[in-house]
């Protein structure tokens, strides 16, 4: 084993490590965001009140985006990989205090480092491939894209599980520690072996840069705020509420079963290069195709929610369809993004990309919590079906081959 390693080209190992890195942060931030979740619930928290316990989290992972595209420029990519692994420490450190000392200003603040963090790593990861995939391998660049991207969701589903496990096995506070201590020697492991030129661009980009100077890149970054808008405008408050207040479901299934999803969702995006097909690698007509498709089912799902038609069998086979044709959508996104990302500084663009992401969660968010609240969870499919509507008008745009 370590001889068949020993032998890998460095751009292999680059890749190895760089994954390696970003599958730990995932599994610890999927854990982290269910033990939040449960722990606070048995606080007496509500739904909605949990949900804005995230709300900075979302925040400044906006603000990250923007911004830490320029630094992984400016600095490289294996610095703002390696702080946002820091910060993740630091974040779970803060939440290892005991129960009376976790005010939800506090948790709040320990949530937008975890934000930072998690942002800073993604793009520093979605970045770093496109400088270890030689140009002309487009097809190569779209299966390690969607082998990234499709184990860091099946990650974040078991980190789901992982929460669970943790809070009645060791507690919150031995939770975030035990988290803590693996992140901190996978930090030591990255400051020793992560190649320190990685995304370098060869000349320093200025600040003003950070908003990107690429059609392609401008038009992916909006049908991309919209697309994770209606994913999220049902999925984050409103099904798992609607899921215990309408048909009794208990919390451990509410919570399995989502965290299957995530898992499902995350093997589909692995496998969307074989879904796609191989031989050629996507282009805005295969963005196109699969926005209108993920439209039909969600508009199905909607209309039988709104007239009560089999709405828990409606819900639960809906939420797969949905899942497995948004995992493609995401994945031909992906792609997409590190394809059109200039070789040289490619974080800029990448950060900005992730920035509307980030900004179509946060969006999506708020409004899970105040659309079901006011109108229920039709309600809020209705408005998923208003974004995928305008994701698939914007991908008109987007260049063919």
């Amino acid at each position: 084993m370590i001889q068949t390693v020993a032998g890998l080209s460095r751009e292999v190992k680059q890749y190895l490590l760089v994954t390696f890195n970003y599958w730990n942060f995932t599994l610890t931030d999927g854990a982290l965001r269910m033990l939040v979740v449960l722990h606070f619930h048995q606080l007496g928290y509500s739904p909605l009140a949990i949900a804005m316990l995230f709300l900075f989290y979302e925040i400044f992972g906006v603000i990250t985006n923007l911004v830490g595209g320029y630094l992984g420029a400016r600095l490289g990519l294996n610095r703002t990989m390696n702080v946002g692994l820091g910060l993740q420490v630091l974040a779970l450190l803060m939440l290892a205090v005991p129960s009376s000392m976790l005010s939800v200003p506090y948790v709040m603040a320990a949530q937008a480092l975890s934000g930072i963090a998690k942002d800073l790593n993604k793009m520093s990861a979605k970045s770093a491939i496109k400088t270890l995939v030689p140009a002309e391998q487009s097809g190569a660049l779209y299966r390690w894209v969607a082998l990234l991207t499709g184990s860091k969701n099946a990650l974040k589903g078991v980190g789901f599980f992982l929460g669970g496990l943790l809070l009645v096995t060791v507690g919150f506070q031995g939770a975030m520690l035990l988290m803590a201590s693996l992140l901190l020697l996978v930090l030591l492991l990255s400051l020793r072996w992560l190649g320190r030129d990685i995304g370098k661009a060869k000349t320093k980009p200025k600040f003003q840069q950070i908003f990107s100077q690429s059609r392609s890149v401008n038009i992916l970054a909006a049908a991309r705020l919209f697309l994770f808008g209606a994913r999220d405008v049902w999925f984050v408050v409103a099904l798992p509420v609607y899921l215990g207040s309408t048909f009794g479901w208990s919390h451990l299934a509410i919570g399995g079963f989502l965290a299957l999803w995530v898992i499902g969702y995350g093997v589909v995006q692995g496998l969307a290069p074989k879904i796609t097909g191989q031989q050629h690698s996507p282009d805005g007509r295969a963005a196109l195709l699969w926005a209108l498709l993920l439209l039909l089912v969600t508009v199905a799902v909607a209309a039988a929610v709104q007239l009560q038609w089999q709405p828990q069998a409606t819900i639960v086979i809906g939420l797969l369809l949905f899942g497995a044709a948004f995992a493609i959508n995401s994945s031909v996104h992906s792609f997409l993004i590190v394809h059109y990302a200039g070789a040289d500084g490619v974080s800029l663009n990448v950060g900005f990309y992730y920035m509307a992401n980030a900004m179509g969660r946060l969006i999506g968010t708020v409004l899970s919590g105040l659309v079901f609240q006011w109108a229920g969870l039709a309600a809020c499919l209705w408005i998923s079906v208003l974004f995928l509507g305008a994701t698939a008008l914007i991908s008109l745009w987007l260049p063919r081959r």
